[in-house]
């Protein structure tokens, strides 16, 4: 009994015994809510922030798992971030996974017409709001060593140009060379980095991006099947649980029904 109790506490990552803590960020919707559940019902601790309480608070009720803790978390306001993660307590602690998934696009028209408001927000909370909670994180990481990870989720927008994802698809540009570069930085630390790049997926996204047309969201979708949210829930908890030795450098994954996009030609020219 008593090493069944154990098993399911600190169940190895295959070759390496330690206690699993994984931080997710965004974790209320999307790819970051169904990875929350995905990694309770694999026995990790899972710490699943975000902005919006309520859905936190629904996260815990309907979860109604020990291993779930969830924090208040705004990943582009500093102190919000150090609030929260001081908040943790030592139980769960360190941090052993840390999975920067808070992100967002703003806007679908090209750069002539667009809202330098949703640039301005993208940037923060891509890009800084990633590396803010990525530098909060990194002693955790480090003092954890062989086996701890860092995932990042990208986008294949990082290298397919498309009309409208002027700002978004270069912040993913940066998430994709950010994970590369810290990797390197990170040599010898025994902490893996990966990015995770999905295509097409069916959340709140596109709601959030057409600022809430939710009509016009819903076509974005009609007609073909996109990746679910589960979808890169399995995929974040296979890098995760690679062995201590191997490091995923990257996944990029898109739904059947989508390829890469032609670029766009002017015949008139």
């Amino acid at each position: 009994m008593v090493l069944v109790v154990l098993y399911a506490w600190v169940r190895p990552l295959r070759g390496t015994v330690m206690p699993r803590t994984m931080l997710i960020t965004g974790a209320t919707s999307g790819f970051g809510r169904a990875a929350v559940y995905e990694m309770v019902n694999r026995g990790w601790n899972v710490v699943a922030t975000g902005r919006r309480i309520d859905r936190l608070e629904a996260l815990r009720q309907d979860l109604a798992s020990d291993l779930l803790h969830t924090v208040e978390m705004d990943v582009t306001d500093e102190a919000s971030v150090d609030a929260a993660i001081t908040s943790l307590p030592e139980s769960i602690t360190p941090i052993t996974s840390l999975v920067n998934n808070a992100g967002l696009a703003l806007g679908v028209l090209g750069a002539l017409e667009a809202d330098m408001d949703d640039w301005r927000t993208m940037v923060d909370t891509n890009i800084m709001g990633m590396l803010t909670v990525t530098a909060a994180l990194l002693p955790q990481l480090v003092e954890t060593g062989p086996g701890a990870s860092i995932i990042n989720l990208g986008s294949v927008s990082a290298t397919v140009a498309y009309t409208g994802a002027n700002v978004y698809g270069a912040t993913k540009a940066f998430v994709r060379q950010w994970s590369r570069n810290l990797r390197t930085d990170l040599v010898g630390t025994g902490v893996r980095v990966t990015d995770v790049s999905p295509g097409m997926g069916e959340t709140e996204f596109t709601v959030v991006r057409t600022h809430g047309d939710v009509e016009r969201s819903d076509n974005f979708y009609q007609g073909a099947k996109a990746l679910q949210p589960q979808d890169i829930a399995d995929c974040i908890a296979w890098v995760a649980e690679q062995p201590a030795h191997v490091n995923v450098n990257l996944v990029e994954v898109m739904p059947i029904s989508q390829v890469w996009q032609a670029a766009a030609v002017d015949r008139d020219v």
